[in-house]
């Protein structure tokens, strides 16, 4: 299926999603990735649907939307594989602009050292880069790109769309157990993401199903302490650690807007006292959400937050 959803996304709304690339022609193979390993890296552009074709299947869909009452907030280029392997991603844009509909992509980032990818992703109204680390072998580990790929060349790729870019521009990191998750490799990703300036900087952890090897989420402690050291320099930093659907506006339900909100941030002691103290509720619920494993209370620098359990997302 070439068009989907829409579904919701914490990041953009009602999206509904564009797959223009076939299962599963990669440059990574991402220990983590859901859609499985990549049986053969690649790294050149090359045509795989006519843009003519995928332009005609999301009008269609979004004629159909429009008749049911249903608002689409993006089309987004988020396919089984890398999207800007497309050699005509560009045209396809082109094309989907007359729909009056902003456009995102949800980039690996691995090709934005190519001119012609930077000018095809300077097309698009939002697009997200993945960092998961900036670390050669850790990246080599995670990552698993494509042998003629360099961390060097990407990385100073990366600055130069940040430099031309119009639109807004979001990372994602994938933090992954025992991986990418140490103190010094957080140091030095958000001395890339100082230099990069992101209007978004997204953590995430695996919490669906691997088709590859089995990979864990990292302890509500650790995702804490590399929340601290990146937010500590980086503003707009959010956790992607919840179900997308919670994540739109306040419910109104304490239980509901307090675990929606710790899934993305974690919150200081105070911060929930503050929204105790506008619900009318007593500290007596939190206790109970902690007791039923569904918050945790993680001290950090001589603070006390509350995230969000891993386990009962």
């Amino acid at each position: 299926m070439m068009v989907f959803g829409p579904v919701p996304s914490r990041r953009l709304g009602r999206s509904l999603g564009i797959n223009n690339i076939p299962p599963k022609h990669c440059s990574y193979s991402c220990l983590y990735c859901q859609v499985g390993p990549t049986r053969a890296t690649e790294y050149q552009p090359r045509a795989f649907y006519r843009p003519e074709r995928i332009f005609h299947e999301v009008k269609e869909r979004v004629a159909k939307l429009a008749q049911r009452g249903e608002p689409v907030d993006y089309l987004t280029f988020v396919p089984d594989g890398e999207p800007t392997l497309d050699a005509g991603l560009g045209a396809a844009i082109e094309l989907l602009c007359g729909l009056d509909i902003k456009i995102a992509i949800i980039s690996n980032g691995s090709l934005v050292w190519q001119k012609g990818v930077r000018e095809q992703l300077k097309m698009a109204d939002w697009v997200s880069l993945k960092v998961d680390s900036v670390d050669q072998s850790i990246w080599r580990t995670i990552n698993r790109p494509h042998e003629s790929l360099e961390l060097e060349r990407i990385l100073s790729g990366m600055l130069a769309f940040a430099e031309q870019f119009d639109g807004i521009l979001a990372t994602e990191t994938m933090l992954v157990e025992g991986v990418n998750t140490a103190d010094e490799s957080a140091v030095r990703l958000t001395d890339f993401l100082t230099e990069l300036a992101p209007d978004k900087a997204y953590l995430s952890i695996p919490i669906r199903p691997t088709a590859d090897k089995p990979v864990r989420a990292p302890s509500e402690e650790v995702l804490n302490r590399v929340y601290q050291i990146i937010s500590s320099r980086i503003p707009g930093v959010e956790l992607l650690t919840g179900y997308e659907g919670n994540a739109f506006a306040s419910s109104g339900d304490f239980v509901e807007d307090l675990l929606a909100i710790t899934s993305v941030h974690p919150m200081r002691r105070e911060a929930v006292l503050a929204l105790l103290g506008k619900t009318n509720t007593d500290w007596s619920v939190v206790q109970h959400l902690m007791d039923e494993g569904k918050l945790r209370e993680i001290d950090y620098d001589g603070k006390r937050f509350y995230l969000r359990a891993v386990n009962h997302q």
